[in-house]
This record gives structure tokens, C-alpha cells and sequence, in this order.
């Protein structure tokens, strides 16, 4: 009877998630059941999992709408059917076509129509749904029983998920509550109703009722959810991939290891084994296949993710990780109890990443392969938001509300029901996203699983997310992109422009054996350094004072902030320094935990630990894992585990004490850890980064820039780059480029960086350059016909300086040839001599280009504190900092960034970073009450005083009072 329901992936329509809806229809005896959300077959196998698991018939359909035009209702008779009707929805999805009113012939599925649109209803296997409060309408319409099945819609619960629904859908529309009309909203008997009343209603038609259960046994669905969907031959079977594998895996072991490792050649037969056990062979060729392609184009990548873990991911170069040299764990990359592939996440530069992902469409078939979907959620504060708007608040009011983290929501009775309601949409369904890089590659065509849009990123992505997508046996390959490639090899093709000079950036073995590489880490001189430049990360760098990989690859893990709240990054750095005074807490964890002197630092170490000392099996502990980094919704696996550890340490005899500390410090790794090879993979590339900048540091800040990526702010990336001797310079007409340019010692900044310069200007200069310089003002507008804002911008970025006139001339004149231009129409095709004038001397002020420079850069380009008012009296510098210990001090610093964090007693705090007059750093510690009383306002300069503190020889600024300095008056007077 209920042919027509839906859940919360009817996007801010529904109300039940799958589980929901499924649980209230075994609350009404319902023995089938249709899921028809609006336009998405998003949440299918989740529903389809919960029907199985309470005896209930799934039948699985969509409702087609045009906005909020219900046209009909598609449901699948079997799996070839699933197909049709995903792509069908598909096509007109990625097209963002309306759909036809009357339903194209799709085999193997039933359309129905609403009672309003009987005429479409042609086809043997179309119906009218007819609802319980429409079986008057039929006295009049007899000749159609034959043709109509019962439609009872079903959207919410009761009379509060009736008003939730109303006020998703004003949400949706984007309008007051007031103003809804009843055509944006489900009608109010949109519930599961007793099936006595729905008897009652049809009694004087039973033909409806009969159609309605020969529709559900007609259908029918074989789908085994369990076992593995993704391709399964790289060749055209398994042996032959066997054979491939195993010849790529032999080969590029005698490259990376030489002819005669007799320990690398029995671990690549070991994985080999287990790898075809399980028949992953096509997953490893699929991989190294793509990574072949990159190689063959020239990206950079980096393989990372558990493959790392894997020798035979290391010879097939997918990976630059050595798991002999490091002692990985292998169990953490495969083991007997896994029925999944490995993860491989592969990282491109984020110029390259599309390329990659078109050759992959393009080679294994667009009918196999989408990216993967995702969807965002509604947070507390976004429901907050959204509510309080069609609520009709005020946007003050609003704002405050969101800010105030302590809000209590019991001022009025609006203020009551935005508290009430925004706790039931919480984690509801938002809108449609994409996942950063997940990618399927199916055997069968995709449309079996999932129906697919096209979002602005240009590729088919499915509609399912990864969760599902894992629970029907498709397992998601990472193609990842990151700004951080995109400056390793920028900074090297920059080096061969204007060095001449090539580089190996894959010979990472030396990079970690030079000395001066080990000072700058040492040193923490790591900016523009991926995955170093943090200031926590450089401050625990100091701290280590690290200076090789093993330690590099152990501190991109405890830097993670579930090891550094849980207090294990300070045990590991008092550790590390003190390994005579390591305590254990158990012998068995001295030998699982030497390396990290007793500190979990890794998954593989919980792995190990659960595994060795809570007897835990591997299939159990990886399920561990996922549930620690998030990717786990096993319901209440993680209990049952946790209960299993416990049990078994009893049996072992082991204290409750040992057993809850050990299980404490497991649970403090939940959502933060990093597995040992992930880590060892972001070391890598910090290598790669790191033998850049300090053997090219010029060209390499200038990569940094051009990628717009990295922890900082492009100003503080500028700074850095002044810092290594290179000449800065303002725009030029003449000499810059989109992005910044490098020739010599002299860096010309491009013009992408100049505010509210339009892409077109940019692609005018650029192309009319290239018949030859621009010789004067006149001779540029005449070659452009750029207009008179975009003229002006570029003149008061100083672009036109090689003219050697004020800027305050050229605006004089740009205003003159602008108007005699558009008078005589003169922008002819042959030139004319130039005018010459005679223009009074206009005053000027040394600080105009530095108010210019701010308003269109959005920084200035001299030293920034040449604009601070102050005279730097009674204050110290960072360098000072060490013979102030543990005394009251005041500076004067640059604001760079600030990292805000909630405390045990919920309050909030944060660590500042700024930069002192000399250019070096001062880290900052501002606790509650201090955060509180002394806020920060913005970027800009302050005074900063408190008392010095010191850790494991780094120094910070507990700070006690704060305030923001002014500029000069000359800048000030200048603004007004």
C-alpha cells in the first residue's frame, strides 16, 4: 500500500532516515515497502538492508518531480530494471533537463501517475495511484480501477516531523514560514495509516487493493551486498593478473632493492600470495596503471594511505615508502580477515588531478566509473541559521544566537521551537557534494548501483556516498589533489627556467642524509614546507629537535591533536629525550612500543596493541582502526569490541587499572591517529619541499605563492620570500605575468594578485604584449581599449611605472584619453603621435603606494612595520626571549594566525602567531580569561604583553594583556 515513501534524502523534504521509516512500518504490520525519494536513489541499499533485516519487502523506486510538480513514480521490478531507472534519472540529472511528463518506456519497471495525471497512463505497466482521500474521485471514474494501485505517501511521523517537514521546505524555498504555500509542502496525512483504514477506504474496490500486491510480488531483487563489485580483472582474468602483478613486483624489486634482498624477495612473495588470495591483483594493476599514466605525463604524486604499508606497492613505484626500512606493519596494509582492498590514496598536484581522472573515464569506460558522492549535513549552528531566518528573526539577532555557544534558546517561545527543531534536523541530509577524491571503478555498469549527476566539477559522480558504496561491495580508489605537489614541481621547473639547473626531486634517500636539509628542520625554517609549516608543527620540530626521518615520520603523527590533548605528545617528547626513563606499563607494551618509547604514536601501534595484548584479531582490530579514523558505522561494533578487550585482559590477568589505562589511551586516538606509512608518505614530500627551499629558496617561495596554497596567508608567503634576498617588485605591464614571475633575483608580482583586476584585462595585456612592449599610457589604452576602472587599478598597482610618471599624472591623463577617446572614437588601426602635456606638479606622499599597495594587494610591500605607531620602547623581540624567562614582557607583533581551542571546562582558548619587527616568530598562549578580556580584533599589529615560558627549549608568550596598535599618522591623515 505504501508505494510512495520517503526519507531525508528527499532533500529538506523527508523526515525518517531509512533505519526510521523502516522501524515505523514494522510499527504498522507493513509487509512491503516502496522508498521513492524525490529525483535520488541515494539511500537505496541502506533501505533495502533495513527491509531484509525486519522481514519487510523492498521495493525500490523515485519520484519524479519538476520542482515541486509531482509528475509520477518509477519502482524496479529486478535488477535490470535498478539500472533502467537510475539512468533514466541520470540522464536528465546531468543534463539539468526537465523531465517529460509522461514517462519514457523504461523495461522492467512500473510508472505511477497521481490521480491528476491519469491521462499519461497508457502503458501496460503504468498505474494510478489512488490515496485513501481520493477514493470518492473514482465514482465518477470507474473505467480506470482496473488500472489503479493503492498510494498512501508517507514523508513524515507526526504532527511535529509535520512541522519539521514544513519548515525544511521553508528552508528550502527560501522564504518565511508565513509565506509557505501548500504546494511547497506534502499534504498533512502524508503517515503510515492502520491498515484497517486503508481496507475501509478501498472496499468498494478490492481490484485496487489486488493490483497493489501483484505490483509488489512482481518485484524482485538478487544482489548479494557482500561481495566485491568493483572491477575485478586488470587483464581478462585472474591468473593473468597474477602473472602481471607478480612480474612488476620482481622486476621493481631488483630496482629498488638489487638482485640479491633475500628479505625483500620473501616479503614480496608474501604479499604476492595473500594478494591474490583475496583476488586484489586488478586493484594493485588498476593502481600502478594510473600511476604509470603520470609518470608517462610528467606529475608528481605521492602514494599514501595503508598500500604504503606494502612492499609490492613500493616496486610498483605507487608508493616511495620503503616498509623494510621503517619495520610497517604489514597486518595494517593486508590480512586474512580483510575483505576489502587496501586504501590507496594517490596525491596530485591539484594542476594535474583532472587529467588523471578524465584518463581513468576515458580507459576503464564512463559506463564503470563516477566519482564518488557525499553530502553535507546540517551542524547546530547552520539549523540555527536557516531556522531563524524563516522564523522571521532578525539577522542581529541571528548572528548572536550562532556566536554564543552557551546560547540557551529561552528567551521567547520562537528562540524554543528553533532549539527543538534545529536538534531534530542535526545531521539531516543538506545538499549534494562531492567526495574530495574517492573514484568507483565498477564491473558491471555503475547504473546497477547508483544513479549519478553531473555537479560543477565536470565528471558523473554517483549519488550514493562512500558508506553505501562500501556496504554494496564497491570500494572507492583515492585521487587525490593537494597544493603541495603543485609547488615541488612549479619550483623545479622555476629552477631550470633561471638556473638552468635539473632536478631529481625523487632522489629522497639523499635529501635524508644532507646536513644542511637536517639543520633547517632542526631549525624549524620550514614555511611553504607541506605538512612542516604549521606553527604547532614547527614548535614541536624545535622541541624534538628533529633532525632525521624516523623522527620526522613519528611527529607528523603526534602532532595530530587527539595524541597532543590526550597528554602522549608531551610524553613522547620527554621520552624521546629521556629513553632511560621510559615507564612501561606492562612488558608486553615495552616490546610492542620500544620504537615510540611506550607511546601509542600510530594505528599500527593500537593495532598491535589490541591485537598482542587485548587478543583481539586482526579482522576485529581493523575494524578498530576504521572506527578511530571516522570511517566505521558499524552501530554498536565498537562496544562489542571494546567488551571483548575487556573480557579477554581479565582472562589474562591483568589489573582493571592496567586494562582501563591502556584501553584510555586506544580511545584517545579515536578520529586523530595516522597510520605509520600515511605519515611516513607526508615525510616524503616534506623532504622533497624541504631540499627545495633550502637549495632554491627564492624559486621556491615563488611556487609557494602561485599555488595559493599552505597554512599561511599569501602576505606572510611574500615575506618569506624577501627574506631570502629576492628583489620584490610591484606589477609591471611590461614584465608580469598571470602569476609571479622569477628572472634572476628580481620577482615580479603577477597580476592575479591584484584586487578587482578582471580576467579579461589580464588576457588583454597578456596578448597584446605579445606583439610588443607597451611604450606609453596612451599607447596601451589605444592597444587594449581597457576601461577607464580597470585603468585605474592597474595604474595604482604601479603596473605603469616604466613610464616613469607619478601615478597621480597618469591618472590625470587616463581620465583625458579616456573621454578624447570615446569623443573621436579613436581606436584605429594606425597609430597616432602622442600627445604631450603640461600638467601642474601634483603633491604626492611616500605613503600613497603603501594605502594603494593595501587596498589591492592586501598588504603593503616595504617593511610592514615601518607603518606601526609606536617607537618599540620598554619591548623586547623574540631573540630576547631566553634571558626573560619566566619574567614579564611586552612586544610588538604582526598578527599572522591563531588557533582557537576548547578547553575541559568548555571554554575557549587559543594559540597566536605573530611575527616581530625583526621577522621572527613569537608564539602566543592566550587562556580563557585572557582570550575573554583581551580579544583579538583582526589582522594588523599589537601589543602583546605577558610572561615568558619555556619547553623543552622553546619559547612562548603566556600572554596577560593585549591591544591593537595604530598606524602612522601619515597613513591615517592620508585615508581621511
Amino acid at each position: 500500500m505504501y508505494l510512495n515513501c520517503k526519507t531525508y534524502f528527499s532533500f529538506r523534504y523527508g523526515i525518517f532516515s531509512a533505519e526510521q521509516l523502516v522501524n515505523e512500518a514494522v510499527n504498522y504490520g507493513v509487509n512491503f515497502l516502496a522508498l521513492t525519494n524525490i529525483n535520488s536513489t541515494a539511500d537505496h541499499w541502506d533501505f533495502f538492508t533495513a527491509c531484509n533485516n525486519n522481514d519487510i519487502k523492498p521495493l525500490l523506486g523515485v519520484e519524479i518531480r519538476n520542482e515541486d510538480d509531482l509528475l509520477y513514480i518509477i519502482i524496479a521490478q529486478n535488477n535490470e530494471g535498478i539500472a533502467n531507472l537510475n539512468s533514466f534519472l541520470s540522464g536528465y540529472l546531468m543534463e539539468k533537463n526537465e523531465f517529460p511528463e509522461k514517462c519514457p518506456k523504461l523495461d522492467k519497471t512500473y510508472v505511477i501517475y497521481p490521480l491528476s495525471r491519469e491521462q499519461n497512463c497508457t502503458c501496460s505497466n503504468e498505474f494510478i495511484g489512488i490515496q485513501p482521500s481520493e477514493v470518492t474521485k473514482l465514482f465518477s471514474k470507474k473505467n480506470l480501477v482496473k488500472k489503479c494501485v493503492v498510494r498512501q505517501p508517507v514523508t513524515f511521523k507526526d504532527k511535529q516531523t509535520y512541522n519539521l517537514h514544513r519548515l525544511m521546505r521553508a528552508i528550502d524555498k527560501n522564504i518565511l514560514l508565513s509565506l509557505q504555500q501548500p504546494s511547497h509542502i506534502a499534504g498533512s496525512n502524508e503517515t503510515f495509516l492502520p491498515s484497517a483504514d486503508i481496507f475501509k477506504a478501498f472496499e468498494l474496490y478490492p481490484q485496487i487493493i489486488t493490483n497493489t500486491l501483484k505490483l509488489s510480488e512482481a518485484c524482485s531483487y538478487e544482489i548479494d551486498l557482500h561481495s566485491d563489485k568493483n572491477k575485478q580483472f586488470y587483464t581478462s582474468s585472474l591468473e593473468d593478473d597474477r602473472k602481471l602483478l607478480e612480474k612488476l613486483a620482481f622486476e621493481g624489486m631488483i630496482k629498488r632493492f638489487g638482485k640479491n634482498n633475500k628479505e625483500a624477495h620473501k616479503r614480496v612473495r608474501k604479499e604476492l600470495d595473500i594478494i591474490n588470495k583475496l583476488k586484489f591483483n586488478a586493484y594493485f594493476l588498476i593502481t600502478w596503471d594510473v600511476i604509470r599514466y603520470a609518470q608517462n605525463r610528467g606529475f608528481f604524486y605521492v602514494g599514501r594511505g595503508s598500500g604504503a604499508n606494502s612492499i609490492v606497492a613500493y616496486c610498483l613505484q605507487i608508493t616511495d615508502v620503503n616498509p623494510i626500512e621503517l619495520d610497517l606493519y604489514f597486518e595494517r596494509f593486508l590480512n586474512p580477515y580483510r575483505t576489502s582492498p587496501p586504501d590507496f590514496d594517490i596525491d596530485f598536484s591539484w594542476k594535474d588531478r583532472d587529467e588523471v581522472i578524465d584518463y581513468i573515464f576515458k580507459r576503464y569506460g564512463k559506463k564503470y566509473v563516477c566519482l564518488l558522492g557525499m553530502y553535507s549535513t546540517f551542524k547546530k549552528r547552520a539549523a540555527v541559521r536557516e531556522l531563524g531566518k524563516v522564523f522571521g528573526l532578525p539577522k542581529s539577532e541571528i548572528d548572536a544566537l550562532v556566536k554564543d555557544s552557551n546560547a540557551t534558546f529561552t528567551a521567547d517561545k520562537i528562540q524554543r521551537q528553533i532549539k527543538l527543531y534545529g536538534d531534530l534536523m542535526k545531521g539531516f541530509p543538506n545538499h549534494f557534494s562531492i567526495h574530495p577524491g574517492g573514484m568507483l571503478i565498477s564491473e558491471k555498469p555503475i547504473f546497477q548501483y547508483t544513479a549519478t549527476t553531473f555537479p560543477p566539477k565536470g565528471f558523473t559522480t554517483s549519488q550514493i556516498d562512500m558508506f553505501i558504496a562500501e556496504d554494496v561491495g564497491l570500494y572507492k580508489l583515492d585521487i587525490l589533489s593537494q597544493r603541495g605537489l603543485g609547488h615541488i614541481k612549479d619550483a623545479v621547473e622555476l629552477v631550470k627556467q633561471n638556473r638552468n639547473i635539473t632536478i631529481d626531486i625523487r632522489k629522497v634517500e639523499d635529501f635524508m642524509k644532507d646536513e644542511k636539509l637536517s639543520q633547517q628542520i632542526r631549525d624549524a625554517d620550514t614555511i611553504g614546507c607541506f605538512y612542516i609549516e604549521s606553527p604547532a608543527m614547527r614548535q614541536l620540530l624545535k622541541k624534538l629537535r628533529c633532525g632525521d626521518y624516523i623522527t620526522l615520520v613519528a611527529a607528523s603523527s603526534i602532532i595530530r591533536p587527539g595524541v597532543a590533548q590526550s597528554g602522549m605528545m608531551r610524553q613522547y617528547i620527554y621520552s624521546y629525550h629521556n629513553p632511560d626513563k621510559v615507564k612501561y606499563l606492562h612488558p608486553l607494551m615495552e616490546e610492542l612500543l620500544k620504537e615510540t618509547y611506550g607511546v601509542m604514536v600510530f594505528q599500527e601501534d593500537v593495532i598491535k596493541i589490541a591485537h598482542h595484548f587485548g587478543g583481539i584479531d586482526m579482522g576485529e582490530a581493523d575494524v578498530l582502526r576504521r572506527a578511530m579514523s571516522g570511517k566505521y558505522r558499524g552501530g554498536d561494533g565498537f562496544l562489542k569490541i571494546k567488551d571483548k578487550f575487556f573480557l579477554n585482559c581479565r582472562n589474562k590477568g591483568y589489573s582493571p587499572q592496567l586494562t582501563t589505562e591502556v584501553w584510555r589511551q586506544i580511545e584517545s586516538f579515536a578520529g586523530y591517529s595516522f597510520s605509520k606509512a600515511h605519515s611516513a608518505s607526508f615525510a616524503v614530500e616534506s623532504y622533497q619541499s624541504l631540499y627545495l627551499k633550502t637549495y632554491f629558496p627564492a624559486e621556491f617561495m615563488v611556487a609557494v605563492v602561485n599555488n595559493f596554497g599552505g597554512f599561511y596567508s599569501t602576505e606572510l608567503y611574500f615575506h618569506e620570500l624577501k627574506k631570502t634576498g629576492a628583489k620584490l617588485h610591484a606589477p609591471c605591464l611590461n614584465k608580469s605575468e598571470h602569476l609571479t614571475t622569477i628572472n634572476g633575483n628580481d620577482v615580479h608580482i603577477g597580476f592575479i594578485h591584484i584586487h578587482n583586476l578582471e580576467e579579461n584585462t589580464i588576457i588583454s595585456i597578456l596578448e597584446e604584449r605579445k606583439s610588443g612592449h607597451f611604450k606609453s599610457l596612451e599607447n596601451f589604452m589605444l592597444r587594449t581599449q581597457t576601461g577607464i576602472e580597470q585603468l585605474c587599478i592597474l595604474i595604482r598597482a604601479g603596473c605603469m611605472r616604466f613610464t616613469s610618471k607619478s601615478k597621480k599624472e597618469l591618472l590625470w591623463e587616463a581620465h583625458f584619453f579616456h573621454r578624447k577617446m570615446k569623443t573621436d572614437n579613436a581606436s584605429s588601426l594606425f597609430e597616432t603621435p602622442e600627445m604631450n602635456f603640461e600638467i601642474p606638479e601634483l603633491s604626492s606622499s611616500p605613503y600613497d603606494d603603501v594605502l594603494d599597495e593595501i587596498e589591492l594587494f592586501g598588504f603593503p610591500l616595504c617593511d610592514c612595520f615601518d607603518l606601526v605607531n609606536t617607537d618599540f620602547s620598554g619591548t623586547v623581540t623574540a631573540r630576547q626571549f631566553p634571558e626573560n624567562t619566566g619574567k614579564k614582557v611586552s612586544v610588538v607583533g604582526y598578527y599572522i594566525t591563531a588557533k582557537p581551542v576548547k578547553t575541559v571546562k568548555e571554554e575557549y582558548m587559543y594559540f597566536g602567531t605573530f611575527l616581530d619587527r625583526n621577522g621572527e616568530w613569537i608564539d602566543s598562549v592566550h587562556f580563557p580569561d585572557v582570550a575573554t578580556k583581551y580579544a583579538l580584533q583582526g589582522n594588523g599589529f599589537y601589543k602583546v604583553c605577558g610572561k615568558v615560558v619555556e619547553e623543552f627549549g622553546v619559547y612562548s608568550l603566556e600572554v596577560s594583556g593585549m591591544e591593537k596598535l595604530g598606524l602612522i599618522a601619515a597613513l591615517t591623515e592620508n585615508t581621511i
